[in-house]
């Protein structure tokens, strides 16, 4: 395979080919997912859940993102790199930038903010500078305490209302993808239909031009109750790469998600 690049996605999704993306955090693991066939890693701050052990991703620093991010651009093969601004990484303008900085030089290609229109200022300047961005709508993690616990947002036509104009704002500004998670179906496809950017979603129906997952929940190795949107790939195939290139063969044929894996507006 060539190397992924955002042309790369936005011809994807102008051919109507699905966009694969899969969570690593380590050298081994960004091996295996490139190697196999995703064109996305995203170097995600769930981190702190799946490898620190945390509650929630609010602990996870710039310093814990930065060390992920060189571990897994030693791995990668050819994967397009996401990562993550951490909690209130990008607060303050000046901030945003420096952090934005630390992680391009660390090895990302793609910085990825969790939040609506109020970003529109820092994604403009990101793309100013050079910065690629990926915006994340929808249930936001690193603002669960607001969303009183992990609930699908945009299920009202108010709320659903405001997410579009905030896909299209941040479009405006200069945002390079988009990742809706947890958002009724109908909704993702209003989003993915209303911008000329790739959308990639998780837990929001299969009509956006990609999905992501973590990859320990794709590989069944979930502590609990996984979310409806998980599918554990292993559970039908021998090993992790033979799991890895199920999701991609199923993202990309339309077998995944199917119905049960979305949300439905109220």
């Amino acid at each position: 395979m060539t190397q992924t690049t955002l042309h790369t996605l936005a011809d994807l999704k102008q051919s109507g080919e699905k966009i694969t993306c899969l969570t690593a955090y380590d050298a081994t693991h960004a091996n295996l997912v490139s190697s196999n066939g995703i064109e996305v890693i995203l170097i995600g701050d769930s981190l702190g859940m799946v490898c620190q052990g945390l509650s929630s991703t609010v602990p996870v620093s710039i310093d814990d993102m930065v060390y992920h991010t060189r571990c897994v651009s030693r791995g990668n093969q050819d994967s397009l790199l996401m990562a993550d601004m951490p909690f209130m990484g990008c607060a303050i303008e000046e901030q945003a930038m420096v952090n934005a900085t630390t992680l391009m030089q660390a090895g990302a290609d793609v910085i990825k903010l969790e939040g609506g229109s109020w970003l529109c200022p820092i994604v403009k300047k990101l793309s100013e500078r050079g910065v690629p961005s990926c915006l994340h709508l929808g249930l936001t993690p690193q603002t669960v305490s607001m969303l009183s616990g992990y609930r699908v947002q945009g299920r009202d036509a108010a709320s659903a209302s405001r997410m579009i104009e905030d896909a299209c704002l941040l479009e405006q500004a200069g945002a390079n993808i988009l990742v809706l998670e947890c958002v009724p179906t109908q909704l993702a496809r209003d989003i993915t239909e209303a911008v000329n950017i790739p959308v990639i979603g998780i837990g929001a129906g299969p009509d956006t031009d990609g999905q992501v997952l973590v990859l320990y929940d794709m590989l069944g190795m979930t502590a609990g109750k996984s979310p409806r949107f998980v599918k554990n790939f292993m559970a039908e195939t021998a090993s992790p790469q033979a799991a890895v290139t199920a999701f991609v063969s199923d993202v990309k044929e339309g077998r995944f998600p199917e119905a049960e894996h979305g949300f439905y507006s109220v």
